[in-house]
């Protein structure tokens, strides 16, 4: 390693110093330069306040809708193997489908090709014949654990998009056990439009209606009463159980006024497979009702005056403007697999994070304090060039941080002060190495060369393993965990640049400008 800096080099370093500074800038300034976009660091809950849910997903309602689509799946199988069936029934306790054969010779056949119904994952269900003659198509609990599981993974990502269109500011959305959601949101102290939100399963289907009056008292298998969204338009409606359009081919969706009534409403259009959907059975249903079912209920059942080929339409049920624009942000968002229920919401006040944060900045500021003393006491000049070299890379740090507009928490600003000691360190160990060649009898620049040639390889190499492990931490940790792993693995980055070549600029031009006879250490 030369002990030559060019003017370039030099011009670099420094730039980077200059550049990170005015990075930091705006973390100090109530409105830094509303015109310029400059980037801030986001305290996390635990400094900032704000709230915490812990929301469950409903595992029986995930296993009713699994039973149901199974047993429409059961009726078409039967139907085009011209078997026939009686009296099937759900069971969502057991987790169960059962029915009689139309006679008991069928027995056999119906087994055989309701075997070969498509399963969600191997092994998902069993159909097997009963002593009392019913045939069963039972969800193994595996399959249902399975099913949970992927329900959660699911409604993170959904969770995470209807929180990110209300504009909270990073949001941390975390998955506990396996089938609970732990929702953190920083600065929102009234979280009750983000519980209602996500408390809103916006699942949405076009079904038919049953015409016939007599089905209002007594609705025929495989058609379910559904009460009105809004209670003042009457009561129940029978609906079909068969999902005619599903919401999941919905493609956009916006709240918009109703040109004719001037009320809210939400406009929405379909993928091509939904527009085909939608045409078809517009075109084959012309004069009966056509229900707009959300979350199990009614929102709408307008008559179907003539086919619907475009692939578009609108709802409207007495919205106001906030609800219209809720519900189409959700439509947009897509369902939730299963309804979630706010377990337990905590609220963080602002004190506690005005207390944490005072905290936090005394002990970075007192370690911080000792360092320098400690640097300066020991190894005089360039001690005191490795305080500049450590108050760089502080800076730099926080300059990343702001780059990427990451979230503060407690454990992150332990992070910085554990890469402070980690840097402190690196050039303790570089000043130990010179301290070693001058007591050799080698000469100034020979010294200074040597030493930092030596402590090289070492600080890499001890960095590196650091790196590695806190990058592990980080892919697999959540949290603060997270939290803490992202600072430190950004801080050893920053204390290799502030080490290696910030400090040996300092020590390069001082011997450059001084030529002494011996060094200060």
């Amino acid at each position: 390693m030369r002990m030559y800096y060019s003017r370039l080099k030099m011009a670099s370093v420094l730039g980077v110093c200059l550049l990170g500074l005015l990075l930091c800038l705006p973390n100090g300034l109530r409105n830094p330069f509303p015109s310029m976009p400059w980037r801030q660091i986001h305290l996390g809950l635990d400094l900032r306040g704000g709230s915490y849910l812990l929301m469950q997903i409903d595992l029986k309602s995930l296993t009713h809708d699994r039973l149901q689509t199974l047993a429409d799946s059961t009726r078409d199988t039967l139907i085009k193997s011209q078997l026939g069936y009686r009296n099937i029934e759900t069971n969502v306790e057991k987790g169960s489908i059962t029915f009689l054969p139309r006679t008991p010779a069928e027995t056999d056949a119906d087994i055989a090709a309701l075997d070969k119904l498509p399963r969600a994952v191997p092994h998902e269900f069993a159909v097997t014949k009963q002593d009392d003659g019913h045939i069963a198509l039972t969800l193994a609990p595996e399959a249902v654990t399975a099913r949970a599981r992927e329900a959660i993974t699911q409604s993170i990502e959904i969770v995470r998009r209807r929180i990110d269109a209300t504009g909270a500011v990073d949001p941390e959305i975390t998955r506990q056990g396996d089938d609970r959601i732990v929702v953190e949101l920083p600065g929102v102290s009234d979280p009750e439009r983000i519980k209602t939100l996500l408390g809103t399963t916006a699942k949405m289907t076009f079904r038919l209606v049953d015409s016939n009056p007599m089905h209002v008292a007594a609705p025929p298998p495989g058609v379910t009463l559904v009460p009105m969204a809004n209670p003042s338009e009457g009561g129940p409606l029978p609906v079909y159980d068969h999902v005619d359009v599903d919401g999941t081919d919905l493609t956009n969706a916006g709240a918009a006024i109703d040109s004719q009534t001037g009320e809210w409403a939400v406009s929405f259009s379909f993928d091509s497979l939904g527009t085909h959907a939608f045409s078809t059975v517009t075109q084959a249903n012309v004069g009966k009702r056509f229900a707009i079912v959300l979350d199990n209920k009614v929102i709408e059942a307008p008559v179907i005056r003539t086919a619907i080929t475009g692939g578009s339409g609108q709802i409207t049920g007495g919205f106001d403007a906030q609800r219209a624009t809720d519900l189409a942000l959700m439509l947009r968002a897509g369902a939730l697999p299963a309804p979630l229920s706010v377990v337990e919401q905590r609220t963080i006040g602002p004190s506690l994070g005005a207390d944490s944060i005072k905290a936090g900045i005394i002990s970075l500021a007192c370690g911080f304090v000792l360092v320098i003393l400690f640097m300066a006491l020991f190894y005089g000049r360039f001690g005191w060039y490795a305080n500049v070299a450590l108050f760089a890379n502080l800076v730099l740090m926080v300059a990343i941080l702001s780059l990427f507009e990451a979230t503060l928490t407690l454990p992150g600003m332990a992070g910085m002060l554990l890469t402070l000691g980690m840097a402190v360190d690196a050039n303790i160990l570089i000043n130990e190495r010179i301290r070693e060649e001058v007591a050799r009898g080698r000469t100034a620049l020979a010294a200074l060369q040597a030493g930092f040639e030596r402590a090289t390889s070492t600080i890499v190499d001890s960095n590196a393993t650091a790196l590695l492990a806190h990058v592990m931490l980080f892919v697999f940790g959540t949290g603060p965990v997270r939290g803490f792993a992202l600072t430190i693995t950004i801080g050893i980055a920053t204390t290799l640049f502030t080490t290696l070549l910030l400090s040996r600029l300092l020590m390069v031009r001082w011997y450059a400008r001084t030529r002494p006879s011996s060094l200060p250490v």
